[in-house]
């Protein structure tokens, strides 16, 4: 009985060694597929992550886009409101130089009267320096005499009211100017009336 004890004691062993082995292993299949859980999920985080950071990669590309088109759409309408105002001063120049026009005629008729009678007097000379300083403020204004007389015709420039047949002058060259034009960088406030020799 005791040999039999003995056996039954040591199956008794063998079957907690069995069971342990199977609860290790058990335990070790049921780690495996936490860690196989850990590691899906991670993944399953990591790529969730990319995905995240892709779409905000490309919300930050469309507003840098969007900043750099309103950049140049407030750098153009900078331009545009800078040619505008200069557009806006260059008319009113234009303008008021326009209105005072036939004051100077009458003055550049004044002194060519003297120089016709040969007549040298203080009044000549007054008149002769009131021209100037009206010349002095019209420079001062960016207006300019159009060249006319030994120019060639231009239209944009010259307004031809006679045309005259002269061998000494080529085709469409200006030989006598009526009344003076005036321009303010390119735009004519008053085109010179002229004859052309043809």
């Amino acid at each position: 009985m005791s040999g039999m004890k003995e056996e039954n004691y040591d199956n008794k062993e063998e079957i907690l060694e069995s069971e342990n082995t199977n609860e290790n292993v058990n335990e070790t299949n049921e780690s495996s597929e936490v860690n196989e859980t850990n590691e899906e999920t991670r993944t399953e985080d990591i790529e969730s992550i990319k995905t995240l950071l892709q779409e905000k990669e490309k919300l930050c590309s469309e507003y840098f886009d969007r900043l750099q088109r309103i950049a140049a759409e407030f750098d153009n309408y900078k331009k545009r409101t800078l040619k505008e105002r200069e557009s806006v001063y260059q008319t009113a120049v234009a303008e008021t130089v326009a209105a005072f026009l036939p004051v100077v005629d009458s003055i550049d008729r004044a002194i060519n009267m003297f120089i016709k009678e040969n007549v040298e007097s203080a009044v000549k000379e007054g008149i002769e320096l009131i021209k100037r300083q009206f010349e002095d403020v019209m420079k001062n204004l960016g207006v300019e005499e159009i060249k006319s007389v030994g120019e060639n015709f231009n239209p944009e420039l010259h307004n031809a009211v006679m045309h005259v047949e002269d061998e000494n002058c080529g085709p469409n060259v200006i030989v006598e100017e009526f009344q003076k034009g005036y321009k303010i960088n390119d735009k004519v406030i008053r085109y010179s009336m002229v004859k052309v020799a043809n």
